[in-house]
């Protein structure tokens, strides 16, 4: 479920003030793990977990977005990186796997899905006991970059619709000057 390109800043912009590489390891994200990229849009996160899981570990990816699924895979091509699987379709409706992920992650997206707590439940079937549930989203704040204000969800809702599908919800945190990050377990 990707954001069409208007609202969202140049990939060099962006990286500004929201930078995978420092963001992945942030949130654990190492060699030889599975990584779920749900809305991954054109790999702005998913190419940059690929590299940080390496060749024993495997980035599965979603998006609505055909255009940006081919664009994905290109990059990924051109960096010789294998270990991604890639979908094109709705969260709603697909699951990469059983039990598998170390890390579901949503990078912007949450507020995107017609139906959050459907995506959520299949996040909870992909994830391994010990997985970790990863909500970067937007602040509910007027700004310059990034979604409507009217569709952007609230720090407190985000982590109330994890919690109703069964997650438990750790403090939310500030992920720089536009985001916050919400990290849950089961």
């Amino acid at each position: 479920m990707s954001h069409s390109r208007s609202g969202w800043a140049p990939d060099e912009e962006r990286r500004k003030w929201q930078d995978p590489e420092a963001i992945l390891p942030h949130i654990g994200v190492r060699l030889g793990q599975t990584f779920v990229d749900v809305g991954c849009g054109e790999g702005y996160f998913a190419i940059p977990a690929a590299r940080l899981v390496g060749e024993t570990g495997k980035v599965h990816g979603i998006d609505t977005n055909a255009e940006a699924i081919h664009r994905l895979k290109g990059k990924a091509g051109a960096e010789n990186l294998t270990n991604l699987d890639l979908a094109i379709g709705k969260a709603e409706e697909w699951v990469a796997c059983e039990a598998c992920a170390d890390i579901v992650f949503f990078g912007t997206v949450l507020h995107d899905f017609a139906d959050p707590a459907k995506v959520l439940a299949n996040a909870m079937r992909m994830m391994k006991p010990s997985g970790l549930l990863i909500d970067l989203d937007w602040k509910k704040e007027s700004m310059t970059w990034g979604p409507p204000l009217s569709i952007r969800f609230s720090e407190e809702h985000a982590s109330q619709l994890i919690e109703a599908a069964g997650f438990r919800v750790e403090a939310p945190e500030s992920s720089g000057p536009f985001h916050y990050m919400i990290v849950a377990r089961l």
